[in-house]
Parts: structure tokens; C-alpha cells; sequence
């Protein structure tokens, strides 16, 4: 688990049913799945048998469903014990992101399915270029999807996934058309950007909150206020490995 805020996590980190429409999507005929770093069990598709992996024993006591204590790096199951295997918003939490991606081939019989972000694209995001660049240094070293790719080595696609305006998952880019909420202390609480700046998210913040005061955010950003969705960099991987 990532530097959250493991108590207010759960509030503010709801699955959002138009990103699960892409994850469900791509794990397409699959009947079971390995969820690796499942946290909370946000994004598990309801009508799949679900095996969920997670290290850290707060999270698991968020769950409503039964979940392994385990590693992404030495999942604690056998070999091809699933259709597939998924891991949503973690990969760059993982201290060994080639031995976490074996492990999720050893697991999966079919397909392997990571949903991560393209540090790039996000860079350009108005939070992290305008006001927050400090977040764009803290992920410059983050594993891209075609880093994914490429240790996965098998065939994959890699597919975008815009995020609503009313996201209701509250991850760093959630709140695009919805500014003020990255104000709200219980909901930075939940991003872990956020988190491991600590202190020195405050001027870009104040920044921030002096923009909304003004006017000056609107006005910069007025072509956001009519978007139903945005990529802001979000990406789907799809292996296939039969």
C-alpha cells in the first residue's frame, strides 16, 4: 500500500462505474481473476470469481470481500490459478515492477490487464503543470505502459481511459472540471502525490486556491467546464497470453 491515508481512503476512493466499464471490458471472457494490490476491492467485477492480493492489513479490514496478505512480487497462489490477472492504479507502489509483472504471468492462464498512467501525459495535466510540478519530478522515474509492455512480453494493446468530470474515484486526476476539491484536506488524503509531498504541496495549493478566488482558473480553464470526460493520461494494458 501507498502513503495514503489508510482511514479516509475508502470514502473518497469509490470505484468509478465507467473506468470499471473499461477494466471489465478488457478482462473480456474471463471467468476468474487474480486482483493484485487489490486494496479496498474497488474495480473486482462482481460476476468473476475474484482471488484479491494485498500487503497491507488495513486495507484488507476495508474490504467487504476475503482477500490474501500477500506481495505483488511473490504472490502467495499457484501457477495458472486464474483466467486472468488485474492490477489497478499500483504498479508504481511496487518495489520490483519486473518481478510483480512475472508473477502476474505465472498467475494468469490468458490475460493480464494493468491499469497505470502515461507520466508524460500527465505532466501536462493543469494541476501538475501549473501549480503542483513537484508531482511531475516525484513520478519521473515511474514505469510508462510501454515499460509494462515490454516486461510483460507478450501481445498487448494499450488503451486509453478518459476520466469523467464527476469521477467518483478520487485519484490524483479525478477532480479535473472540479478544482477545489484538491482544497479539501480528507480528499488529498486519499492520493498519494499528495501525500509524499506533504509540506511542500502548500504554495501550489495556495496558488490554486488564490486562482479559484479570482477568477483567474476559470478563465484559464474555461474550455474544461463543458468536457464530460478527459484523458489526462490514464491507460489500460492488455496482455494476451493465449
Amino acid at each position: 500500500m501507498g502513503p495514503y491515508s489508510v482511514a479516509t481512503y475508502s470514502a473518497s476512493r469509490r470505484a468509478d462505474p465507467r473506468i470499471a466499464a473499461h477494466v471489465r471490458a478488457a478482462l473480456g471472457d474471463a471467468r476468474s481473476v487474480v486482483n493484485v494490490g487489490a486494496g479496498a476491492g474497488s474495480y473486482e467485477p462482481e460476476d468473476l470469481e475474484v482471488i484479491a492480493v494485498e500487503p497491507s492489513p488495513g486495507m484488507i479490514a476495508q474490504r467487504s470481500s476475503p482477500a490474501i496478505e500477500g506481495l505483488a512480487e511473490a504472490l502467495p497462489l499457484a501457477d495458472d490459478c486464474a483466467d486472468a490477472a488485474m492490477a489497478v492504479l499500483t504498479v508504481h507502489h511496487w518495489s520490483d515492477l519486473a518481478a510483480g509483472l512475472r508473477e502476474m504471468r505465472r498467475v494468469a492462464r490468458r490475460r493480464v490487464v494493468v491499469l497505470h498512467f502515461d507520466v508524460a501525459v500527465a505532466a501536462r495535466f493543469w494541476l501538475v503543470e501549473e501549480y503542483l510540478p513537484e508531482i511531475a519530478e516525484q513520478e519521473r522515474d515511474f514505469p510508462t505502459p510501454a515499460d509494462i509492455v515490454a516486461l510483460l512480453d507478450a501481445p498487448a494493446e494499450v488503451l486509453p481511459v478518459p476520466v469523467p468530470h464527476d469521477c467518483t474515484d478520487g485519484f490524483l486526476g479525478a477532480y479535473w472540471r472540479r478544482p477545489a476539491a484538491y482544497l479539501d484536506p480528507v480528499a488529498r488524503a486519499a492520493i498519494s502525490s499528495f501525500t509524499a509531498l506533504g509540506d511542500g504541496a502548500v504554495p501550489g495549493l495556495e496558488r490554486l486556491r488564490a486562482d479559484l478566488e479570482s477568477g483567474a482558473w476559470e478563465e484559464r480553464h474555461a474550455d474544461l467546464l463543458d468536457r464530460e470526460a478527459l484523458d489526462i493520461g490514464y491507460r489500460l494494458v492488455v496482455a494476451s497470453l493465449a
